[in-house]
């Protein structure tokens, strides 16, 4: 048995939202201490290229892990670009950048590139950081790690206050970070994010080496930092909200005439799309098919747009209503991989049952070893290993599966018993 499993099956050693126990098993169950001001203060926002220049020197002279978080303007601009990025090293303090005066940052991301970067879930941050030349080698992601060690709440805040003891100030995450200048209030809320993540990532690394699964979180934020940039989404359109009620070709084609026509105008205007029209609106028409811009204009969220706009929204509908039976969209995406679980009983009941065995015993795992089940191994990993097993259902060949469809070693080692096992019952 493994320390983590000795962690799980302790209930005076589980974590189960404070602060990681200390040798005795006990928590700290003092009142948390609000943190309201940065130790060296608010910080100017770097905006020109000889202040960068300085903080870049300066952080490169600095030591041990460097915490780095972003800020963005999502439901007010189109896409998801940084518009502040804060930092804080050991014997650098901190720094807010304006990667909108400032859009190159590679020169302090080259400077930093040797140096462990830590972040608060860290998959949110790094694409607009990369987009302004700021890219990690080695990362230790702190709501990863909290994941990981079996915390129910692993926000910034919440691990703030239940790890370290102290409460962050909420309510600006909000806002549109895109305004200049930025209030006050907002800076000394973005230098606060980063005022204690190392200190949190130190607590959390003592935790995890504890619990005997410092080695795994590694391998997972390896993972991160190594990964290729996603890439584009096919049809983004079918995600619009609302669409399970758009079943018909030609009322799918509005969704995507409407859709495009939308993101076309977001991305001119720099706004988000949701604030051009609401997918309630691009659906609602759908569903209707509107012969005018009279029938349009009678509809949810069209009754208060100008005749200019009316107008074109109805020509990208009128684009959708002339399209030819060989044009129209498809109802749904080409699938790859296994149908979905609910088809299964019909399609492979043999699939159908090894599933279920194989969610009964991952799900039994990752309660032994107290994290969450798509942190233990993902469910579509699961499915698809279930749908076309190995020929020969052994450690070696499952394990094999497991590691081709992206499992890291410590899942593959996990998994992997538990797997065997419940395919053969599968079977049986």
């Amino acid at each position: 048995m493994t320390d983590a499993h000795e962690t799980a099956a302790d209930p005076s050693l589980r974590t189960t939202g404070g602060a990681p126990p200390d040798d005795a098993g006990s928590s700290v169950t003092q009142a948390p201490t609000p943190l309201l001001e940065p130790r060296e203060g608010v910080p100017p926002v770097i905006a020109d290229a000889s202040a960068l220049a300085e903080v870049t020197a300066a952080f490169a002279a600095g030591s041990g892990p460097v915490a780095v978080d972003a800020e963005r303007a999502s439901g007010y601009r189109y896409g998801q670009r940084a518009y502040l990025v804060q930092l804080r090293r050991e014997g650098a303090g901190s720094a807010l950048i304006d990667p909108v005066a400032c859009p190159d940052l590679s020169g302090l991301g080259t400077a930093l590139s040797d140096v462990e970067w830590v972040l608060h879930a860290a998959t949110q941050d790094l694409p607009c950081l990369r987009e302004i030349g700021m890219v990690p080698t080695r990362i230790f992601d702190t709501e990863l790690a909290g994941r990981l060690a079996g915390f129910p709440r692993v926000g910034l805040g919440a691990m703030v206050e239940n790890v370290l003891g102290f409460v962050l100030e909420k309510g600006h995450s909000a806002v549109d970070w895109s305004t200049r200048p930025l209030p006050e209030p907002w800076l000394r809320y973005a230098a606060l994010d980063v005022e204690l993540l190392v200190d949190l990532r130190d607590a959390l690394e003592k935790e995890l080496d504890r619990q005997g699964k410092l080695e795994w979180a590694r391998q997972e934020f390896d993972a991160i930092a190594s990964a290729p940039p996603a890439e584009p989404r096919k049809d983004p359109w079918r995600r619009t909200s609302g669409m399970h009620k758009v079943r018909r070709r030609r009322q799918l084609a509005v969704v995507r005439e409407l859709w495009q026509t939308r993101d076309r105008i977001a991305q001119r205007r720099d706004v988000s799309p949701g604030k051009v029209l609401g997918d309630a609106a691009i659906v609602e028409a759908a569903l209707a098919l509107p012969p005018n811009a009279h029938a349009l204009a009678a509809l949810n969220g069209f009754g208060r747009v100008n005749r200019r706009q009316l107008e074109q929204w109805q020509v990208a509908v009128d684009r959708a209503r002339g399209l030819s039976e060989s044009q129209l969209p498809q109802p749904g995406q080409p699938v790859t991989g296994p149908p979905p679980p609910r088809a299964w009983a019909d399609k492979d009941p043999a699939a159908a049952a090894r599933l279920s065995a194989a969610r009964a015993a991952v799900t039994a795992l990752a309660e032994r070893l107290n994290m969450p089940q798509e942190n233990l191994i993902t469910p579509d990993t699961v499915r698809r290993v279930c749908w076309e097993p190995p020929a020969t259902v052994d450690a070696e060949s499952v394990g094999a599966a497991l590691a081709g469809h992206g499992a890291r070693p410590w899942q593959v080692e996990q998994v992997t018993p538990a797997l065997v096992a419940a395919l053969g019952e599968g079977v049986s």
